[in-house]
């Protein structure tokens, strides 16, 4: 199976950044820890723009990412930040050439 990176890019609503991070630590943090069809996981704030974060992840497929959207978990983050944000995110799927291995 070939692996999927995903960057994803999300504008919070103004001084809302650290908000979406609490709710991305309750209900993503947890799921993406237990899930093992995250291969790589970051979730990054931008150093240039106070109202935007920006994740890198990697799965083992495709289907995997599919599956992890159709989660309880997911959900939920998606109920409790969808108010946070000024809309939806940027995704940009990425087929993963080479990495440097840990």
């Amino acid at each position: 199976m070939t692996q999927l990176a995903l960057i994803i890019r999300h504008q919070t609503r103004p001084g809302l950044r650290d908000d979406v991070r609490k709710v991305w630590e309750a209900h993503m943090a947890p799921a993406v820890d237990a899930n093992p069809g995250h291969l790589a996981y970051f979730f990054c704030f931008d150093d240039t723009d106070p109202d935007s974060i920006s994740a890198f992840q990697v799965y083992d497929s495709a289907e995997s990412s599919r599956r992890f959207l159709e989660t309880d978990a997911y959900a939920g983050y998606l109920r409790d930040v969808e108010p946070l944000l000024s809309g939806p995110p940027q995704v940009t799927p990425l087929t993963p050439v080479w990495a440097k291995r840990a």
